[in-house]
């Protein structure tokens, strides 16, 4: 039967399969370690950040929706000390604690990077645009209820459990409204990028970053030095 006839239709369930496959891909990538999900997803009826991280991107343009990932502490530290690690930084130089800023930073770049493989995935795949906030990520104590601050005609809501390499969970929530994408006519998607160059990139920039700061530290112990010998 021809596509007029029966439309390829692609709906919620697919647009989370894609944002999950998003999540493990980046990730697996990022950590040098297998990051997998449940079979199963959860219909639910609200979104919340949860403890011990929280983090929340908005996305907008062909479809409204909220993405949310809650990361319990020591999955986020699990990915956080991977990914340094294999980026060169030694494990000395690492944070400890996953309140630290550094933690969150990390994790929210890690996000951006999940959410952008994501839309970029739907303008190749289903040939429309979105496009994301800057991701925030908070260290909390407390669930706190998030909604999308958008009208939404028909909300839908899921949440999907993740799994470290260590066997750590965390969850991922996608609220958006009810759609579905019904195909035209075949065409052929545009080529995704390749991961690993995406992740070198991140790496050599976020090394380069380092050094940066490393040289200023230097530069200000020594005018601290200087100043302390009358120079």
């Amino acid at each position: 039967m021809s596509t007029r006839e029966r439309p390829v239709v692609y709906g919620t369930e697919d647009l989370l399969i894609s944002l999950c496959n998003s999540v493990t891909d980046v990730l697996t990538v990022a950590t040098h370690s297998q990051i997998h999900y449940s079979g199963m997803a959860q219909r639910i009826t609200k979104t919340c950040l949860k403890p011990d991280i929280g983090c929340f991107v908005l996305f907008d343009g062909g479809f409204s929706g909220l993405v949310i990932i809650n990361f319990s502490a020591p999955a986020a530290m699990e990915l956080y000390e991977r990914y340094m690690l294999n980026m060169g930084m030694s494990k000395a130089e690492l944070a400890r604690s996953h309140t630290s800023d550094e933690v969150g930073n990390i994790m929210g770049e890690l996000m951006n990077q999940i959410v952008g493989d994501f839309t970029g995935k739907v303008g190749r795949e289903l040939q429309t645009q979105i496009t994301q906030n800057q991701p925030k990520m908070l260290a909390l104590n407390k669930q706190v209820i998030l909604s999308v601050d958008t009208r939404l005609d028909e909300p839908e809501a899921r949440r999907v459990t993740f799994y470290t390499g260590n066997n750590n969970i965390f969850y991922l929530e996608l609220a958006i409204d009810r759609t579905e994408f019904i195909k035209l006519y075949d065409f052929e998607p545009a080529a995704a990028p390749d991961p690993d160059l995406l992740m070198e990139q991140a790496s050599a920039e976020r090394a380069n970053l380092h050094h940066a700061r490393h040289a200023s530290m230097q530069t200000s112990d020594t005018d601290d030095l200087l100043k302390s010998l009358g120079m």
